[in-house]
């Protein structure tokens, strides 16, 4: 195991531990009706730091682009547990503008992942791995932006004080940024295979070349 997977691992051990205490400690909990900033900022930090530390970093980013594709692709399927959403929204717990949006989103995204992974993860079907990726952020970004600004968009409705809470506080602070930065890594990946119209080849990429490493 590489330098870099086991800082990885220890990272997100430490993010995880982070996110569950402060969730505990009530961090993230805001005045009732009030916008969650607080958990909007956690969810934001560690993509921020991500962006940050994969763009100035060599090593950290072949590690990264090194990475299975497929693998990261399946991680996705978790998301299929949006129907939770669903639920806290017929039970009045969530807001239905954002739960439902959220919660038939990340199903979408959940249900369709393994298709995705074994069978669009090729050089040839590029721009479809891409694009269903880019899917998958524009659902986490709409998720948080509904989340946040739902007690301003009806400041008389039900809020979105579930979400700053334990279990569900772990979704915006650990999940949704993990799930995002898995985004951005395969995005990454799939702009270095050969564009599809001048590669038939259907294999599945797996890294850096030796020569890619090298340089």
């Amino acid at each position: 195991m590489s330098k870099y997977a086991k800082l990885t691992i220890g990272l997100l051990c430490t993010w995880f531990v982070f996110s569950l205490g402060a969730s505990a400690l009530h961090v993230y909990k805001a005045a009732h009706n009030a916008p969650p900033l607080p958990l909007g900022l956690a969810a934001l930090t560690p993509i921020l730091l991500f962006l940050a530390w994969f763009i100035s970093s060599a090593g950290f980013r072949q590690f990264a682009l090194s990475l299975s594709p497929r693998i990261l692709t399946l991680a996705q399927s978790w998301r299929i547990e949006g129907f939770v959403f669903l639920v806290l929204a017929a039970y009045g717990i969530l807001p239905r503008m954002f739960a439902l949006s959220a919660g038939w989103g990340d199903i979408a995204i959940g249900a369709t992942a393994p298709f995705v992974a074994l069978a669009l993860a090729v050089p040839g079907h590029r721009k479809s791995f891409i694009f269903w990726q880019i899917l998958g952020i524009v659902d986490l970004v709409n998720a948080v932006t509904l989340g946040t600004l739902a007690t301003v968009l009806n400041p008389h409705g039900i809020g979105s004080d579930a979400m700053t809470v334990l279990p569900m506080s772990l979704i915006p602070t650990f999940a949704v940024p993990l799930f995002l930065i898995l985004h951005i890594i395969c995005i990454a990946q799939a702009r270095r295979w050969p564009a599809s119209a001048n590669s038939p080849s259907r294999e599945l990429w797996t890294g850096p070349t030796a020569n890619e490493r090298a340089s």
